[in-house]
């Protein structure tokens, strides 16, 4: 036998909670965590060192000389 349908708001509070967890989705592959930009004006260490990434490369061009490292 089929059962009666019954409109949403006329449900019980547990039968209403029980349709929306179903109808609810997680978050995936996104993370819920605030993230704050960081400020351009402060000093960063770590992003000043790195000029070290184009130093392990050997070459760099200097008025058409090449000077090894």
């Amino acid at each position: 036998m089929k059962q009666k349908y019954v409109p949403l708001d006329k449900r019980s509070k547990k039968k209403q909670k029980e349709y929306h967890d179903l109808k609810r989705k997680g978050w995936g592959e996104f993370s819920p965590i605030t993230r704050k930009t960081t400020n351009q004006k402060v000093y960063n260490r770590k992003k000043s060192e790195r000029w070290r990434e184009y130093a392990r490369f050997g070459f760099f061009v200097s008025v058409g000389h090449y000077i090894a490292i």
